[in-house]
């Protein structure tokens, strides 16, 4: 479905097409070079491999440090027909291994992809995230999925969360058939600021992201970040040089870049695959959130926003809204986690076992159906998957808000 933008989408009134970066995609029967799998920073089985980067460029490269990408996965993957490729959001790596196991007893092989700049692949560079167009990460994400197919898989799930959420969506209307079915987990849709921010503001961040667009022009706070930390109280440890506190700096190209992809999901995006939006049932104080917000809500994104968003992105959009889950819904208190997971991968499971049925249904007669190992979920009682423009489709049986 294509939809008009809103003036809270543009301050211009214009519709601001993106920056195309320099270079060629590599090709999907070219993957990059295969470097020998190392041992990842998560121990024994994660293995990580480095993908070197520089076909498409941004303006954000810095010679001292060269783009590369990590792709991270269990040291045994590339024996299953059933994939997931994860991307992470700002400020952020790949340390969910919990959620990620899920998948894994599901029949799927999981793939967690470190972007240029970012986590894993900061690389020395001296401005972590600084990204000033989304889309020069298609050439990592075009690479990795090279790479997961040559292993094997012929079902993959994209699964990104917040700006990899956002950066999924991109991918998927931009290449329709590259993936099989969109999961997100809580995207990074729209602004969560205020009416004169989202318009006068995101104006101005666009010119000046193209006049000096390494400036910093914001930050993020720690109550979150402090949240989850172990250090701090929190359930979960990881690397706090990777994903600090109160992050990097968040500069004026990277958000004149966002802003720009907020502009395009407004207009619509026709993703033709099936598409999951996840999002917890509430949003905290994005500022000062209190102790309860930090523990069951959303102090990152607008829930609100979402939700509005998410008929926007195409024509199957199931949403599925989880009570008491937090940002990254896969660090969400123990049944809230639960929840979110098993209700993903069920849906997953569900969308790729239709698809191959109708696979075999279209072959022609005295051919052979080729089967996927991925296990076939069962639906949970009462919930159903919506072929809808953003309905909320009932949730599995689970914690009550």
């Amino acid at each position: 479905m294509i939809a008009s933008m809103s003036a809270s989408d543009d301050a211009t009134g214009q519709a601001p097409s993106h920056d195309v970066p320099t270079g060629d995609i590599p090709g999907r029967d070219a993957p990059p070079p295969d470097l020998e799998p190392r041992q990842d920073i998560l121990g024994p089985p994660w293995a990580a491999r480095t993908i070197p980067l520089g076909r498409l460029t941004d303006g954000g490269e810095e010679s001292s440090a060269p783009d590369v990408a990590t792709l991270v996965h269990h040291d045994d993957a590339g024996h299953r027909e059933r994939a997931v490729l994860y991307l992470s959001g700002f400020v952020d790596y790949f340390f969910q291994a919990q959620h990620a196991q899920a998948w894994i007893d599901a029949g799927y092989d999981f793939y967690a992809l470190d972007m240029r700049r970012a986590g894993r692949s900061t690389n020395g560079h001296p401005r972590p995230d600084d990204v000033r167009d989304l889309r020069v990460h298609d050439e990592e994400i075009q690479a990795a999925l090279d790479l997961i197919r040559a292993a094997g898989a012929r079902q993959v799930v994209l699964l990104g969360h917040s700006t990899g959420g956002l950066q999924a969506v991109l991918w998927a209307a931009d290449h329709p058939g590259s993936v099989d079915v969109v999961v997100l987990n809580s995207p990074w849709l729209d602004l969560n600021r205020s009416w004169l921010e989202r318009t006068v503001g995101t104006a101005l961040l666009d010119r000046l992201g193209t006049w000096l667009p390494s400036l910093p022009v914001g930050k993020l706070g720690d109550a979150y970040g402090s949240y989850l930390h172990a250090d701090s109280g929190g359930e979960w440890t990881y690397d706090l040089t990777l994903k600090p506190l109160a992050g990097f700096p968040v500069r004026a190209g990277f958000i004149r870049a966002v802003r720009r992809a907020h502009a395009e999901v407004a207009r619509g995006l026709d993703i033709q695959e099936p598409v999951l939006l996840c999002c917890s049932t509430r949003s905290g104080h994005p500022r000062d959130p209190g102790p309860a917000e930090l523990s069951t809500t959303d102090v990152v994104l607008s829930v609100e926003q979402m939700l509005h968003r998410a008929p926007l992105l195409g024509p199957d959009v199931t949403i599925m809204q989880v009570p008491g889950g937090v940002h990254d819904l896969a660090l969400s208190p123990g049944t809230s986690r639960e929840y979110y997971t098993r209700g993903a991968v069920e849906w997953a499971g569900l969308r790729l076992d239709e698809q191959t049925a109708r696979r075999t249904a279209e072959q022609p007669a005295g051919r052979t159906a080729e089967r996927s190992e991925g296990r076939t979920a069962e639906q949970p009682a009462g919930r159903t998957a919506e072929r809808s423009e953003g309905r909320t489709a009932e949730p599995p049986a689970g914690p009550t808000a």
